[in-house]
């Protein structure tokens, strides 16, 4: 049964809400605390790409974005914006392809007596990086920027008693070429770049008539220090 309140009972309950919406009105409101271990997820790191023994697959893996810097002479450089990231150090016999992902555009070679590397871009991006031997003694490789002067997969030399120069490359006309060549620390060339014959094959499917090498001692060290 419903009962009536008294005038006083009405007050005093009138000034309880009163006090009570006051109270709320005057609480401060709760500080949203940002998160101090709050991350955005990283990345994923690209694959290193594996070596290559003579015999091995094909390689997978991408390549790391390096800074684009202009390397060799003024009227002779060209920029390089990556390099391949391989997975250990290259050893006598050893090299690393990875063309994909790589844009259109011409193809240099450097080849870096200083270490005994050979590293080939494509447009600026190192597609592929591997071991040689040179000419020494009184038969040193040359130095200097050479266009590609001829091609010929199943090439023997009219020098040297008709000794093998698979997949050759010819830089002169006096008998310097790039070919495939067992690559071995104690072994020398008169004066040709000699590279593993499967990595020989590969880069003369990919090198064109003149496309330039250069042949130097130190290549970009602040970034291949001295060999890798």
């Amino acid at each position: 049964m419903a009962r009536k309140l008294t005038r006083r009972r009405v007050s005093e309950r009138c000034w309880m809400f009163l006090f009570i919406a006051l109270a709320a009105a005057c609480s401060p409101a709760s500080p949203v605390i940002p998160s101090m271990f709050a991350t955005e997820p990283s990345p994923a790191a690209d694959p290193a790409v594996a070596l290559l023994k003579p015999a091995a697959a094909p390689v997978a893996a991408a390549a790391p974005p390096a800074p684009v810097i202009t390397y060799g002479a003024p009227d002779k450089g060209f920029p390089v914006n990556t390099v391949l990231s391989l997975d250990q150090p290259i050893e006598a016999g050893d090299y690393a392809w990875n063309g994909e992902g790589a844009p259109e555009g011409p193809t240099t070679i450097v080849v870096d007596l200083a270490v005994q590397r050979l590293y080939v871009y494509r447009a600026g991006v190192e597609i592929g990086r591997s071991s040689l031997i040179y000419g020494a003694d009184e038969k040193p490789t040359p130095t200097g920027t050479f266009p590609i002067l001829q091609k010929n997969a199943d090439h023997v030399s009219n020098i040297y008693d008709g000794a093998p120069m698979p997949y050759m490359l010819r830089l002169t006309w006096d008998g310097v070429a790039i070919h495939g060549s067992e690559v071995d620390e104690e072994y020398a060339t008169h004066g040709c770049v000699g590279i593993p014959e499967p990595f020989a094959e590969i880069l003369f499917s990919e090198a064109e008539l003149g496309d330039r090498v250069m042949v130097t001692h130190g290549w970009m060290t602040d970034i291949y220090g001295s060999g890798a």
